[in-house]
């Protein structure tokens, strides 16, 4: 698994062994960042949360393309080691900040992200909760862009959010997502 652009691009993210965290797929994290671009223009200077971070590769993906900040929020042991590892090997420093939780527990933002990046566990329902989560804390603002990855036959059912837009992509499919107004 590589970061695919910006000042990163080509280094490799490392994932822990075994089957406890799923990377996204090269192609389906480049439909993504396509997905996202498009509607951003870029990434310079926002805040972003990844949740459900697991190798970090999304957050990074993000900070090699210009993001001021990335917070990663990952509780799985493993993959807490190799998203620790990734950060290091980048240089990440300051620009990143690891929180060792689940996203449904995770605590008050000091402000708004940008943009959340979403990949939980497929079929276990975690991104509602997540979301509500975010939003109840402080994380979500009306500007912030959510993408949530599913399994291509789960369901996304988020009342107080709209969908932009979904598209499968082999056994995943993105969703962009904002607050209703």
């Amino acid at each position: 698994m590589r970061i695919i652009a910006g000042k990163w691009r080509g280094r490799a993210v490392q994932a822990p062994a075994g089957a406890q965290t799923r990377p996204t797929a090269d192609r389906v994290r480049e439909a993504l960042f396509s997905m996202l671009v498009s509607r951003l223009g870029s990434f310079e200077e926002l805040r972003v949360l990844d949740g459900f971070a697991g190798t970090g590769a999304l957050g990074l993906e993000a900070l090699s393309r210009g993001a001021a900040h990335c917070s990663f929020v990952e509780m799985e042991a493993e993959a807490l080691k190799a998203l620790s590892g990734n950060l290091k090997a980048l240089a990440v420093g300051t620009q990143g900040t690891l929180i060792n939780s689940r996203v449904e527990a995770l605590g008050r933002a000091p402000a708004p992200v940008d943009l959340v990046l979403l990949d939980p566990p497929y079929g276990q329902g975690l991104a509602a909760p997540a979301l509500e989560r975010l939003n109840d804390m402080g994380w979500l603002g009306p500007a912030t862009l959510i993408s949530v990855e599913t399994g291509r036959k789960e369901g996304l059912d988020l009342p107080g959010f709209e969908t932009l837009v979904s598209r499968g992509h082999g056994k995943a499919c993105l969703h962009l997502l904002r607050l209703r107004p």
